[in-house]
């Protein structure tokens, strides 16, 4: 008897997709209580991150049920892209009345935002995934190191959500007495993360520019034909 064939809706609902799907709630709520419920932030920050381990657990299953997609990679990047702009608004609600640090956080957004945009475009239009090797031969050397080397990589994406919440969860305590030991723990912390922050938004700038260098070689390839 012939297999069933596979449709849409069967594809939207992939075990790694529904993990996608609960990751998504959790950053919404997290970002509704951020910023218009900001006494909650405890609650907050234990949905922000549950949102972003949620991210190893969903490829995990999407490798263990061969559930692997395009939408699912999709999903999982705008996903991402999203939590983090979203924690740097709430950051910049926190910090309104210091205009230099909105404008810091804005411009990390538009950085993550734009290079991860263009990487996902470069790779996709050689049908090629934007984390692979053979999708980052063309990329610069700083750009295939960070794809290919695994916990070079997690330093970076870990060490830079993290120093977000760090400083998100420092808004909210230090000028309490009573958390004086988690304000201590954010401080030491940020001390570890701070420099994987840096290097991400070093690797951001190279992946913009590496990608729009590759679109444009591609059009002059195409030019010359």
């Amino acid at each position: 008897m012939a297999s069933k064939s596979t449709i849409a809706g069967d594809v939207l609902l992939y075990v790694p997709n529904l993990i996608g799907y609960l990751r998504v709630i959790c950053t919404v709520l997290s970002l509704i209580l951020m910023i218009s419920f900001p006494q909650r932030w405890i609650i907050a920050v234990i949905l922000y991150v549950a949102s972003f381990v949620g991210d190893l657990f969903d490829g995990m299953a999407a490798r263990k049920f061969d559930q692997c997609s395009l939408f699912g990679g999709l999903l999982d990047m705008v996903t991402d892209r999203c939590s983090t702009a979203g924690l740097l608004c709430a950051l910049s609600h926190e910090h309104n009345e210091r205009p230099v640090l909105v404008l810091l956080f804005t411009m990390l957004i538009i950085l993550d935002i734009s290079s991860h945009w263009c990487q996902m475009y470069f790779t996709s239009s050689f049908k090629q995934h934007h984390k692979s090797a053979e999708g980052n031969r063309n990329s610069f050397a700083l750009v295939r190191w960070y794809y290919s080397y695994y916990y070079f990589f997690g330093y970076c994406c870990v060490g830079t959500e993290f120093t977000y919440v760090a400083i998100y969860i420092l808004t909210k305590v230090t000028s309490l007495d009573q958390y004086e030991t988690v304000r201590l723990g954010c401080e030491y912390f940020l001390m570890i993360s701070i420099p994987a922050c840096i290097t991400k938004q070093i690797v951001n700038v190279s992946q913009l520019c590496s990608a729009c260098h590759a679109v444009a070689a591609h059009d002059a390839e195409q030019k010359n034909k």
